[in-house]
């Protein structure tokens, strides 16, 4: 019977010390997943001392390796100083818009007068130079009288300064003065239109670097709250309070909200490259992807109000889309104007000064001038119908043009009509997000109070923390999704980008 109660007893003991081996083991697991979090939490943490606001608070001193301009404050209207200043689309628009400057004084040349000089000098051989039956009689010292025969001279020369007017070519000329202002208005319409384009990515990718660094905080927030349950969960476990289960719970929850800081830095950094881009800066080679940018503005809720009509009747006054293909109706009015001019007659004058040699003396430094004036005239009175085929291309150009007119106008009020429709969706989400936040907030903590009164449930809290991570991440999203959305409508309806949206 001791023997049997021996073993019992050993049974019973090496029970009990497995048990505490294997709750030992596990809490040991415990601990290195908590440890695990904690340091992926404090690289998160690390890493968002990049941010332009922390910067601001834990140091005022720059990386070395970063130059100063790169870390100056730049303000919404700075950037966008900047983007007129060194954006290469706005670069290459303005040598589009000096090539047609070029186009414009060609287009003007056929109006004014022409300058030219001619010249010419000839030596010819003697087997080429022919004598004319003339005599001339010479009487020399002594009486006698030569007699010679006239004969070409062997060096020939001639200049000449012209000047050359049209007077009449059947209505090009004025024609030709209208299409070059024509060409110069449309020229200057399509660069505005590129800069005010421009100017609409760059102030879209600001916001976008504004709520990527306002999703960090959320995000960060969020993963600090799910720590601190973690470890709170972890101290009533190790207390015999709460069961395996929560400390479990808590942990997912906080291995679930790592990933989405993780993603809202690479967001980030995305976001910052692109505006950079924008900007037109050259970036050292050592600067990391990380771009120590400071940005000084903040997402806004400014009012802007203006009716559907009335967005609609500015914007077909005011895109220069829709104007410049106005102007190109009247090129092609031009056009018909220019062809037309093939049925009537060309009426030219001129007017030069002449220096050339004498064509029959020996004496090649001997030289005749004078001036010349005198007229040209010239009438196709047949020219197999070309002039014709221009007329007919010419109109069909030109109602080609009325459509296009007729078309862009209704893109127009398309594009004004979807853009309003998206700007009062997200006015309208903004303001139902305005107290969701303070309502979570509140919600977090009755949810911890129930829960530390034992009249609520870990669930409870969980979810309540992740309703506030969600309000607050909607609430950041709407701001961004109202700016971008205003600033869409704004450039829908022609308005210039670069001053701030008043409410009107």
């Amino acid at each position: 019977m001791d023997i049997l109660r021996d073993q019992c007893i050993f049974l019973a003991a090496n029970r009990f010390a497995r048990q505490k081996v294997n709750e030992m083991m596990y809490e040991m697991k415990v601990r290195l997943r908590t440890l695990r979090c904690s340091l992926a939490l404090l690289a998160a943490l690390i890493s968002v001392t990049t941010l332009p606001a922390r910067a601001q608070t834990n140091s005022t001193t720059p990386p070395t390796n970063v130059p100063g301009w790169l870390t100056e404050p730049l303000s919404l209207i700075d950037a966008l100083n900047l983007t007129l200043k060194q954006n290469s689309t706005i670069i290459k628009a303005q040598a589009d818009l000096e090539s047609q400057r070029g186009l414009v004084i060609q287009t003007r040349a056929v109006a004014l007068p022409t300058v030219a000089a001619t010249g010419n000098a000839t030596r010819s051989d003697p087997g080429l130079i022919e004598g004319f039956p003339f005599f001339s009689a010479t009487t020399n010292s002594s009486g006698k009288t030569n007699i010679t025969k006239t004969v070409s001279s062997r060096d020939s020369w001639s200049t000449a300064i012209t000047l050359t007017q049209t007077i009449y070519q059947g209505g090009r000329t004025l024609s030709a003065l209208r299409a070059a202002q024509l060409v110069k208005d449309q020229a200057m319409l399509n660069f505005q239109s590129t800069v005010a384009d421009t100017l609409l990515a760059a102030r879209i990718a600001y916001y976008d670097v504004l709520v990527a660094e306002q999703q960090i905080i959320v995000n960060e927030a969020s993963t600090n709250l799910l720590a601190k349950q973690f470890e709170d969960q972890q101290r009533r476990y190790d207390a015999g309070t709460v069961p395996k289960f929560n400390v479990l719970q808590a942990e997912v929850a906080l291995d679930n909200a790592i990933p989405p800081v993780i993603n809202a830095y690479n967001t980030y950094r995305i976001n910052k490259n692109n505006l950079c881009v924008l900007l037109g800066f050259n970036l050292p080679r050592d600067v990391w992807e990380d771009i120590p940018l400071n940005l000084t503005d903040k997402l806004d809720s400014n009012p802007y109000n203006i009716e559907l009509p009335m967005a609609i009747a500015e914007a077909l006054q005011k895109r220069t889309e829709l104007q410049a293909l106005q102007k190109e109706v009247g090129l092609q009015r031009e056009s018909i104007i220019n062809a037309k001019a093939g049925y009537k007659p060309t009426i030219s004058a001129f007017a030069s000064w002449d220096w050339r040699s004498p064509e029959f003396s020996p004496d090649s430094q001997n030289q005749w001038n004078g001036w010349q004036i005198g007229g040209q005239f010239s009438w196709d009175i047949f020219d197999g119908m070309l002039t014709r085929g221009k007329v007919i291309q010419a109109k069909a150009g030109l109602e080609h043009a009325r459509a296009d007119v007729e078309d862009r106008a209704r893109q127009i009020e398309l594009e004004v009509r979807t853009d309003y429709s998206s700007f009062i969706n997200a006015r309208e989400v903004l303001q139902s997000q305005l107290k969701v936040e303070e309502e979570a907030t509140e919600a977090l903590r009755l949810a911890n109070a129930r829960a530390d009164a034992g009249t609520g449930t870990q669930l409870d809290v969980l979810n309540a923390q992740t309703q506030l991570t969600q309000a607050r991440t909607t609430e950041v999203q709407s701001l961004h999704d109202y700016d971008v959305a205003r600033a869409r409508l704004r450039r829908a309806i022609g308005e210039e980008l670069t001053a701030p949206a008043d409410s009107k």
